[in-house]
């Protein structure tokens, strides 16, 4: 899998790290609602893409508090993997949820970037994963601390994208009707001026 590969659904695993409230609250890199709303649609477009889904959580009960609420309402039965070290690349549980998914790519996104973000990308990177980092689903604490480690990610090999990109890379072509509905309306939602663009042309084809 290289830059230029254009991803399947079958490809690939989503692994969305520390997208807990309290991370959230040192988030300074970009605005903090749109880095939730980004994680939401990137989770929606795992599931309507019946992409693997793995969340990690880390020091939900003393600080970071639990996955946050509209992530839960999408994912109700993916159970986030609570661990101890910064790194979840070296969390036996996490890591081992990566392998028994069979996919050698990883789409990964959350917070924060400077550490709990890049340190898996990385690691993932060293034993011959490919990695896409959905860059505006990640927040950092500035916005210099944010773009220091996308570009190291990037350095090492990972692949930066959005939300947006991805959706439209596993859709590809909107005569694909059975990803169509719930590719649409995850862009109708999130997708600012395109979703109502979107919502325009059905206006006028059904009108």
């Amino acid at each position: 899998m290289t830059a230029t590969t254009l991803l399947t659904p079958q490809d690939c695993a989503v692994l969305i790290v520390d997208a807990q409230a309290g991370l959230a609250f040192a988030t300074g890199s970009t605005d903090r609602q749109s880095v939730r709303g980004n994680l939401v649609a990137l989770a929606q477009t795992a599931k309507a893409f019946d992409v693997p889904i793995i969340l990690s959580t880390s020091a939900s009960k003393v600080y970071s508090g639990p996955l946050m609420p509209p992530l839960r309402a999408v994912l109700p039965d993916v159970v986030p993997i609570e661990r101890r070290n910064m790194n979840l690349w070296e969390d036996d549980a996490v890591r081992s949820a990566v392998i028994a998914s069979g996919r050698r790519t990883l789409i990964v996104a959350g917070l924060l970037t400077e550490a709990c973000v890049s340190f898996p990308v990385l690691s993932a990177l060293a034993e011959g994963y490919a990695v896409r980092v959905v860059t505006d689903a990640c927040g950092g604490l500035t916005p210099a601390s944010h773009e220091a480690a996308m570009h190291r990610m990037a350095q090492a090999g990972a692949v930066t994208t959005s939300w947006l990109q991805l959706l439209l890379e596993l859709q590809r072509d909107w005569t694909r009707h059975d990803t169509y509905e719930a590719a649409r309306s995850i862009v109708v939602e999130h997708g600012g001026g395109y979703g109502i663009g979107l919502d325009y042309a059905r206006d006028m084809i059904h009108p």
